[in-house]
């Protein structure tokens, strides 16, 4: 789920909420992948990432689950980051991803 962020000319009301909500556990930094078929790469653009963040990723089926993966720290960066994985037919290697940071 995604948090309202309130602008800079907010008022207490709309910053009061926001902060409700990231405590409740909402974030902006979350969403899905699916590791690209015959490649040993894929690349996640997300605008919350950067330099520093951590992601986490979840499998969601039973390929993902399978897929050895891993995230170079040297491929993270403002606005993506790249998963290094085998390179596989399958097209259903999907993942939920959180970031972190």
């Amino acid at each position: 789920m995604s948090v309202y962020v309130p602008g800079l000319n907010a008022t207490l009301r709309a910053a009061l909420q926001a902060i409700q909500q990231l405590s409740a556990g909402r974030s902006n930094g979350v969403g899905s992948v699916t590791l690209a078929a015959s490649a040993t790469s894929t690349t996640v653009t997300d605008p919350n990432c950067a330099v520093g963040t951590v992601p986490i990723l979840v499998p969601t089926t039973a390929d993902a689950m399978g897929a050895a993966f891993y995230i170079p720290v040297a491929t993270i960066a403002n606005g993506s980051f790249v998963i290094q994985h085998a390179s596989a037919a399958s097209v259903d290697r999907t993942f939920l991803y959180a970031l972190h940071g």
